[in-house]
């Protein structure tokens, strides 16, 4: 899990004094909202947040799939240790079990810890922190799973006589394609008539290097 967040890494905390319009004290609570789309509002979020006592609340206006969270990555970067992070839900914060957990490690490293409003968890009182090593527990097993079952899977294959990965490609119809294509088809007309993968034969076009007639 080392390398999913590591955009996000939190700088270790010094002595010096930081404040944000002089209110940034050691313990103090800083919120994070996040909504998927444009069209929603953090407004909620934040209110919610701000009445749980945060000081200040870091926003993303960002889709699911996103990896790009400017207000996260400036929360984590101002954060001290005594700080406490707060988030209305869970899934405000990692988008998947594995990324949650990683940045709760990041946190747990830095003295920082994390607040849950709905879920009602708290990483700083010892029945909080249970419950993430549950989760790292649940998370651990799950890899664990996935890689046995890749595994069998694999062994299974050679048992049949089958080569896991890429199959290799039929030479004789990687050249009838490339002299479709030289003769005016598109790849993947010549894809179809060959019963090659398109991108096989892009790909194999632009290797060859292999210029279309104009239509």
């Amino acid at each position: 899990m080392d390398g999913i967040l590591g955009r996000f890494a939190i700088p270790a905390p010094t002595s010096r004094e930081r404040t944000f319009g002089g209110r940034h004290k050691v313990g103090d609570v800083l919120g994070y909202a996040r909504v998927s789309t444009g069209d929603q509002d953090v407004a909620g979020q934040t209110m919610r947040l701000e009445q749980a006592g945060a000081i200040k609340v870091f926003t993303d206006v960002r889709s699911g799939k996103s990896m790009d969270r400017p207000g996260l990555t400036e929360l984590l970067a101002y954060a001290r240790k005594g700080d406490t992070l707060a988030v209305v839900r869970l899934d405000r914060l990692g988008r998947s079990l594995a990324e949650l957990i990683s940045i709760v490690e990041q946190l747990k490293a830095c003295g920082v810890a994390l607040l849950s409003l709905e879920e009602k968890i708290d990483t700083s009182s010892a029945a909080g922190e249970l419950i993430f090593h549950v989760f790292g527990a649940i998370a651990h097993f799950e890899r664990r799973l996935i890689a046995e079952r890749t595994k069998d899977g694999i062994a299974a294959a050679r048992m049949r006589g089958k080569r896991p990965g890429r199959q290799p490609v039929d030479v004789d119809k990687i050249q009838a394609a490339l002299k479709l294509v030289e003769a005016g088809l598109s790849p993947t007309q010549a894809a179809n008539q060959l019963g090659l993968g398109r991108s096989t034969v892009y790909r194999e076009v632009a290797a060859a290097g292999v210029a279309r007639k104009a239509s």
